[in-house]
């Protein structure tokens, strides 16, 4: 077993080549992908259309195509779901990832074509862990079995030739040979689409396996954590897995969950790796240890634009390319890509933290932000001001999300924050203080509204029952796979939600 182990951790590293040629020339790499792209499209319906044939650079590119969203592709989309082919993409789409970025009872449903899972979604699996390898040269991560935290698929309702679910759960489907021999549990297992029947099935089964490693969104992984070592009566998972030294992760900021993984796996030689996956394309990895940042990966078949996050709401935004970008500043993010999404703006927002090479780190949503007074409150913000008041207050959150408490005749605005803690800190007023002066320090837009109370007064922190969040997506249909609960809201559905099932609870 160490032998093979040896020569799958050879092949990986093969690709740190490839690797190290886009960072060195990422502006080529990404202006080639863009003629890959217009060439493979041009007699598609949308290429017809947009005359892609006679687009011959970036500048042509952006007048003769509009900047997209998911309602102006939706007809389209439709269309190939209902068996349609050759409208946005030249090959056959038969997946669709339905997006569960939202809470919204309206689901996306992106297309998923072969080109990109291969070039793409399993490229992007197989560069994590040659990145990984590359970074750790004694590992034996390929000694044992990798748990994957997937969801559930269907057949289209009006389409027996098409299927949509959870991308996590598209991938699994498709898994290459190789990549299926080494994870568990099986797929009838790993496909189930009773979320809570399912964490008891996949901790059954994996508890006997040698697991090295363990990917999927931080809370539901550590679901199916904690669930292992309520059934073996072990105190840390490193008695259940000893040969564990890998979680990958995604989906949502680590933050909020770090330590709580910490406690379950106390080893000081446990590592972890961040990835940037969406449904609409596999965007960024993790390339250095103990970063807080991802490297770009600039030739999975997608073309990369951004917008400043000021221009957002602007009738014609001003659109840059790669070359454009500045550090440190806020942009949303825009692809074009090889499932047929046309200068589509996917509703992430991130941010530079290298341009050489370009590394970025996720800001948080367009639409999930708090800007109720002026504020600009961002996901990056509250991420970073919540982890500051945990340290100081000697607390661990376990779940939360943010609203606006709008003005009344007798009381400022604020902001509310509904908070599960794993931990619950020593005192609430002081986690209250140091998480206003935390805000304030990251965030001028905030500290000029909280000065001298002027709009808003200091936060209001609501500390909620375990397992409200977990009620929460359960009322929605949103347990397991990727969904999250949304961090910060620009008005009080989602607070007003929570808060309503935690008062049924008391």
């Amino acid at each position: 077993m160490a032998l093979f182990n040896t020569f799958i951790s050879w092949l990986m590293k093969k690709r740190i080549h490839q690797i190290d040629l886009f960072m060195k020339y990422p502006h080529e790499v990404q202006s080639e992908w863009l003629k890959k792209l217009l060439a493979t499209a041009k007699d598609t319906e949308w290429g017809k259309k947009y005359d892609y044939k006679n687009i011959s650079d970036i500048e042509q590119f952006r007048n003769n195509v509009p900047l997209n969203d998911y309602e102006s592709l939706k007809p389209y989309i439709e269309r190939v779901r209902r068996g349609e082919q050759n409208i946005l993409w030249n090959s056959d789409i038969r997946w669709f990832a339905k997006s569960s970025g939202t809470t919204n009872d309206k689901s996306k449903f992106i297309p998923v074509s072969e080109e990109a899972l291969e070039d793409c979604h399993f490229k992007g699996g197989k560069d994590m862990l040659s990145i990984y390898c590359n970074n750790n040269p004694d590992t034996l991560l390929f000694s044992g079995r990798a748990i994957g935290m997937g969801g559930s698929h269907q057949i289209c309702e009006f389409n027996n030739e098409s299927y949509y679910g959870d991308l996590s759960a598209i991938i699994i489907q498709n898994l290459p040979f190789w990549a299926e021999f080494k994870r568990v549990p099986n797929l009838t297992i790993a496909l189930m689409d009773e979320w809570e029947s399912k964490i008891e099935q996949m901790a059954l089964a994996t508890i006997p396996q040698n697991v090295t490693n363990v990917t999927g969104v931080p809370s539901w992984a550590l679901l199916l954590l904690k669930r292992v070592l309520e059934i073996t009566g072990k105190q840390d998972l490193m008695e259940v897995w000893p040969s564990l030294e890998l979680i990958i992760h995604g989906g949502v900021s680590f933050n909020p969950y770090r330590e709580q993984f910490r406690k379950l796996i106390p080893s000081s030689k446990m590592n972890y790796l961040e990835t940037y996956n969406a449904s609409e394309g596999f965007f960024g990895i993790q390339d250095r240890n103990n970063s807080d940042d991802m490297l770009l990966m600039l030739d999975y078949g997608i073309f990369y634009e951004f917008i400043p996050f000021e221009h957002l709401d602007v009738e014609n935004p001003k659109v840059l390319s790669l070359n454009e970008v500045e550090l440190n500043k806020v942009y949303a993010l825009v692809i074009s890509t090889n499932s047929g999404l046309w200068r589509y703006m996917i509703g992430d927002t991130i941010a530079f933290t290298s341009l050489n090479p370009y590394r970025i780190k996720i800001a948080g949503r367009t639409k999930n932000f708090i800007n109720a007074f002026g504020e600009e409150l961002m996901i990056d913000n509250a991420e970073k001001a919540l982890s500051i008041a945990c340290e100081k207050s000697n607390a661990i959150i376990s779940e939360y999300t943010a609203a606006p408490v709008y003005f009344t005749d007798n009381e400022n605005a604020a902001h509310e924050w509904l908070i599960e803690f794993e931990q619950h800190p020593e005192n609430i007023e002081y986690f209250t203080e140091v998480l206003d002066n935390a805000l304030k320090s990251v965030n001028s837009d905030y500290e000029a509204k909280r000065y001298h109370n002027i709009a808003l007064r200091q936060p209001i922190i609501r500390s909620l029952k375990r397992n409200t969040f977990y009620a929460w997506l359960k009322s929605k249909g949103k347990l397991g796979g990727q969904n999250k609960v949304p961090r910060l809201s620009n008005d009080r559905t989602i607070v007003d939600e929570v808060m309503q099932i935690h008062n049924q609870c008391e």
